[in-house]
């Protein structure tokens, strides 16, 4: 799996969880995650998650990291699992730093405050994943930690590297791990 930090900002809305989308406009091939920062604003008619759709729940933050990725030849319960690892990742490399994080399904918290939003979703040639850590908590709709504001960490770009790069490992180290195995 390729990995790509985006110096520039992207505001996230929603559209570019799409297939194809980093192939597009990085070209990056294949399996691949990709992070940026950028302000996120998704509105009720671009959300994939039905429940936040149903429930009114449009997403804003006014700074936030997006992670995207998307892999091929995985079904979208395969896709769940791999968005749980991501949250992992994020999890383990905040907890490195010292703090103390809790994870339920697919959303982490922080003082009992949400840091970050996640969807996993299936196109017709791949999986898709966005995950969002707030950078800022200021402005958001309801109460959130943010990494720099709540937390302190002002090098976000060295925080995704790091999320993104375990990433990639534990997925190669998943597919070696069936390697080493016989069959019973």
């Amino acid at each position: 799996m390729k990995a790509l930090f985006i110096d520039k900002e992207i505001k996230y809305i929603g559209s570019q969880l799409a297939p194809h989308w980093i192939y597009k406009n990085f070209k990056i091939q294949g399996d691949a995650i990709v992070a940026f920062c950028g302000e996120c604003e998704v509105k009720l008619t671009e959300m994939v998650d039905i429940e936040d759709v149903i429930n009114d729940e449009p997403i804003y933050s006014k700074y936030m990291l997006s992670f995207i990725t998307e892999q091929f030849n995985v079904e979208l319960v395969e896709g769940v699992f791999r968005q749980r690892l991501l949250m992992c990742c994020i999890k383990e490399a905040l907890e490195k730093r010292g703090f103390i994080v809790r994870r339920s399904g697919d959303d982490l918290f922080v003082n009992d405050k949400k840091l970050s939003v996640s969807i996993a979703t299936k196109s017709l040639t791949s999986v898709l994943i966005h995950t969002g850590v707030n950078i800022l908590s200021e402005g958001a709709p309801i109460p959130v930690s943010g990494l720099e504001s709540d937390l302190g960490i002002v090098d976000v770009k060295d925080f995704a590297i790091e999320v993104m790069k375990n990433y990639c490992e534990e997925l190669e180290d998943i597919v070696l791990a069936s390697t080493k195995v016989r069959g019973v």
